[in-house]
């Protein structure tokens, strides 16, 4: 129990004075808060050679949702749909929607769900870079992802920072990150 106590878990982001150091809890907790940075890595937009930072990307205010994985129901049916027909998603600022897939998928994904291309991003996440940078990601290998992924959530950044975080506590219900939560 005292190794419990006294161990810790190092995340460290770009743009942070010091890397932040968190007490390892038995209780499952969101590690990203409050204001974290945005994880400094690379992602991919359309292409894998088209990489993109959202570091870069989200100096102001901005909205990063994430999900489990493209395509899949309930992020292809309510999740994604919510924010794309929400009246307040103009009012976010940049969009980007993350997900654990490649580039070929997310980009194909977009075309489906915003096919004019005006109110979000899809980036793929395909090495989890992003997603492991938050300590957003669950093991999902007996579920039906049958993989490690991304728990559903909802960024809003205020000056490049997390102003506030909305993570799904089972990692892939449909009620903490909904758009009706987060854009009010």
């Amino acid at each position: 129990m005292q190794a419990l106590r006294t161990s810790t878990r190092q995340l460290s982001l770009r743009g942070s004075a010091a890397p932040i150091r968190r007490s390892f809890h038995p209780s499952p907790t969101s590690w990203v808060a409050k204001g974290d940075s945005i994880p400094d890595v690379e992602l991919h937009e359309g292409s894998p050679g088209n990489k993109v930072n959202l570091f870069n990307e989200l100096k102001g205010n901005g909205l990063i949702i994430g999900v489990p994985a493209a395509y899949s129901p309930g992020c292809s049916e309510n999740h994604i749909p919510g924010y794309l027909k929400h009246p307040k998603l103009k009012d976010a600022g940049p969009v980007f929607i993350v997900a654990v897939n490649d580039a070929f998928v997310m980009n194909a994904w977009g075309k489906v769900l915003d096919p004019s291309g005006k109110a979000a991003r899809f980036i793929a996440d395909p090495e989890l870079k992003f997603t492991k940078a938050l300590d957003l990601s669950f093991d999902a290998a007996a579920a039906i992802f049958g993989g490690a992924r991304s728990k559903r959530y909802a960024l809003l950044i205020e000056d490049g920072k997390v102003k506030e975080a909305f993570v799904e506590p089972d990692n892939t219900g449909l009620n903490v990150s909904t758009a009706e939560n987060v854009l009010k």
